[in-house]
This record gives structure tokens, C-alpha cells and sequence, in this order.
């Protein structure tokens, strides 16, 4: 399926954010996704994922975190992420600069929208849906991350959730306080929980230096996108005459 993308900026912390626009042929509405990268910023990963979910029918945008810098430098990276992480409003405002962007988009159907994301693109999309944000879907890989107390129940729809079963950065006492909050706000949600894998199992191999316990695992990573697929497809339903994509990496 023929597709366009385009680069779009927009303001967001302080930064000016430069995102990855995807748009299927045609010129009807279709539903809309935010796909939100890993703590390191906005990739070529990211960016061919927004075009398979274009080239399956969708709208997508890859949203922007460090004003247009991708972070190789693991310090620099946390120095950056981590007080990010720990300021809910903070990543419901880089959430919400991206969703404007994307609702301000002609193709999208303002209607259904969906959210996911990976390390704290991920987080992202969470803080949105416990930001009371009209999502039909939030999907997550590596970011099983809790939030203030309560404001779960805000959440309105269903929430996918992937992670490693090595994965040293969200442990099991992570999975187990992310399913206490899910559970305990009465939201419709899901964890899997991938064997053998690292944290950021889902992305290919960087040249650069990671964190420890950092590591690609093909079969799961091809695993995790098809389930993240499969959410969509049952939340935002496309027409079966514009099913045609092929796979993400």
C-alpha cells in the first residue's frame, strides 16, 4: 500500500519536537495511533513502525522526547529520562503536545484513537489514559510503570502491556504493583510476559553502549508487534479491504 510521511514540529517541554508523521493512500478518515519510542528518543524503529500501521490502514505518529536528539549516551539518557519519568505531568504534557498533532491531522478520526509505546514513550501513553485522555486502546512494551494513587480508574479503555521476563529494569515486584493499580482501578487489561527476554527486547541491535540487561530478541520482538497489532485490530477495527501491511522490525 502506498503511504506518505512527512515530518512535523511542534513545541513540548521546553523543546522544539520533531515527530514522524504516517498517513495511508486514500483521503478517508481512519484511526489514529501515537507511538511513543524508548528512553533514547524518536528512531528509524520508531519510524518504520508508524509506516507498517500506516500501510495497514492506520494514521500514526511517532512523537518526538528530546527536541529532535536521539540520546546514544546512556547517562545522558538518564539524566534526561529519569526525571521525566518521575513527573507525571511533565509526560501528560509531551503526551499531550503529541495528540494534538495528531488530532489536528484531517485523516484522523478523532474518535478512535489509540495509544502505545516502548520504555517511556510507553509511560506516556499510560499518563494519558490515567489523565482521563478518550483513548480506545493504550499498548505498552517495557513500561510498566505505576502512577499516582487512584488516578488509574481514569483510564477508559483497554490496556496491553509486554515485558521481558529478564528484564532487570521492570522486575517482577514491578508487574506485580503495575497489576495491583490495574487491578485494583477495575481497568480491562493485559500482561505478558515474554520468556527469556531483556529489557528493550523488542528493538534491533544499536552500535552503541546500552544499559546491562539492555537486549534484542527477534522471535519476541516480532511476537510483541503482532500482539500490539492484534490490540488495535479488535479496539480500532479497519475495514477488511484495507488490511494489507506487512510486518514492523
Amino acid at each position: 500500500m502506498t503511504i506518505t510521511t512527512r515530518t512535523v514540529e511542534y513545541p513540548a517541554d521546553g523543546l522544539g519536537m520533531i515527530g514522524h508523521l504516517a498517513l495511508p493512500a486514500g483521503d478517508e478518515r481512519r484511526p489514529a495511533v501515537l507511538v511513543g519510542p524508548e528512553g533514547t528518543g524518536l528512531s528509524d524503529v520508531e519510524r518504520r513502525r508508524a509506516d507498517a500501521l500506516a500501510e495497514l490502514g492506520y494514521v500514526a505518529l511517532a512523537f518526538d522526547l528530546h527536541g529532535g536528539r536521539y540520546l546514544d549516551d546512556p547517562e545522558e539518557m538518564l539524566a534526561r529520562c529519569m526525571p521525566l519519568l518521575a513527573d507525571p505531568d511533565r509526560m501528560r504534557d509531551i503526551g499531550h503536545a503529541a495528540l494534538g498533532v495528531l488530532r489536528a491531522e484531517p485523516r484522523a478520526d478523532l474518535d478512535r484513537v489509540a495509544a502505545i509505546g516502548y520504555g517511556t514513550g510507553g509511560a506516556i501513553a499510560l499518563e494519558l489514559g490515567r489523565d482521563g485522555v478518550d483513548l480506545r486502546a493504550i499498548g505498552t512494551v517495557n513500561a510498566l510503570t505505576t502512577g499516582r494513587p487512584g488516578e488509574a480508574t481514569r483510564i477508559r479503555c483497554p490496556v496491553w502491556a509486554g515485558v521481558g521476563s529478564e528484564d532487570p529494569i521492570m522486575p517482577p515486584a514491578q508487574r506485580e504493583a503495575f497489576a495491583a493499580e490495574m487491578r485494583d482501578a477495575g481497568v480491562d487489561w493485559r500482561c505478558v510476559v515474554y520468556g527469556g527476554a531483556l529489557h528493550a527486547f523488542h528493538h534491533p541491535t544499536v552500535d552503541h553502549t546500552t544499559r546491562p540487561g539492555v537486549g534484542y530478541h527477534p522471535r519476541h520482538a516480532q511476537r510483541a508487534w503482532r500482539d500490539i497489532v492484534g490490540l488495535l485490530d479488535e479496539c480500532l477495527p479497519l475495514p477488511v479491504a484495507v488490511r494489507s501491511g506487512r510486518p514492523a522490525e
